[in-house]
């Protein structure tokens, strides 16, 4: 098994979304993690010891594993995320442009049959979760 289906079968089973992992050149392997009501440094350090123990017995080569939240600045890369942050103020980026451009900073205003609804500067455009190279939520301060 690889990494990836590791962390995929695993973070589930633990009461934890998968939201982003990768492994460096230097061997370090890093894993964003997140839960409903968000992520504590008890959660890092319970997923941490779990898989440093998983690692182990499976002999997945590694050298610092590194768990953490998404931060608030969240990527959303699956159609889950997109539904379940309907509303959110989002950055994007396109692969391919939309209406003339591949940069949007909008809010998402629906997300069905892969198709992403986001609103910016008074119009809303469609964007398909294929054309979709990144996006993050935009944090959004209110005083």
């Amino acid at each position: 098994m690889d990494i990836q289906q590791i962390l995929d079968k695993t973070l589930p089973g633990l009461g934890y979304e998968l939201v982003d992992s990768e492994l460096d050149a230097h061997g370090t392997l890093r894993v964003f993690i997140d839960k409903e009501g968000g992520i504590t440094v008890e959660d890092c350090a319970t997923v941490s010891n779990h898989l440093s123990r998983l690692f182990a017995v499976e002999d997945i080569d590694y050298r610092n594993l590194e768990v953490s939240s998404p931060g608030l600045d969240r990527p959303l890369k699956k159609a889950a995320d997109f539904v379940r942050f309907s509303g959110s103020l989002i950055k994007l980026k396109t692969r391919l442009p939309v209406d003339g451009q591949k940069n949007f900073i909008g809010r998402i205003e629906g997300f069905d049959n892969d198709v992403l609804a986001l609103s910016f500067d008074g119009k809303t455009v469609a964007i398909e979760l294929s054309n979709i190279d990144r996006a993050r939520i935009k944090p959004e301060f209110k005083f």
